[in-house]
């Protein structure tokens, strides 16, 4: 479009030329204000984590993340999903949870899925939950309806730590 419109400028000075020169001054934010408009719409690739990294720590993004690895710490992200050959150990919160690999630990999500090759040990918070045969899972089940929010499940909460006090 560009290269067109340096064509038509020749033909066309006076009234043409005057306007590419406005928007040509401009043309940097252009560009910016159309990737601050886009960049909501198209959702970003999803951060993989290959199979040889082996992370201590946690981790918490926004965005989707597919783990193939090692993880030693908790994970929080809008889409996760574990990998065949990934180990987590440690909590997991996400909006949709897609598990195909190891958890040693807490799943809290709004959508969990054990694929066949699951193996979870630990303790699953979830509002809608699909666990396909063969899957390995120990723990219990829990339902919720804002299973991303750890404070809602108890409502004595505060109470226990004022009777560990006292």
């Amino acid at each position: 479009m560009f290269s067109k419109s340096k064509i038509n400028e020749p033909g066309t000075n006076a009234p043409e030329a005057a306007k590419p020169a406005a928007p040509a001054t401009p043309a940097t934010p252009a560009p910016t204000e159309t990737k601050a408009s886009t960049a909501p719409k198209p959702k970003p690739p999803a951060s993989v984590l290959s199979s040889d990294l082996h992370i201590t720590g946690n981790l918490k993004t926004s965005g989707d993340i597919q783990v193939e690895g090692t993880v030693e710490g908790d994970i929080r992200a809008h889409l996760l999903t574990i990998g065949e050959t990934a180990t987590i150990k440690g909590e997991v919160t996400a909006d949709d949870v897609v598990i195909n690999g190891r958890i040693v630990g807490r799943v809290r999500g709004l959508k969990v899925r054990l694929t066949s090759t699951a193996r979870v040990e630990g303790d699953i918070i979830h509002k809608t939950i699909a666990i396909e045969s063969g899957a390995h899972f120990e723990g219990s089940v829990q339902r919720q309806d804002d299973p991303l929010n750890p404070g809602r499940s108890g409502k004595p909460g505060a109470n226990p730590a004022a009777d560990v006090k006292q």
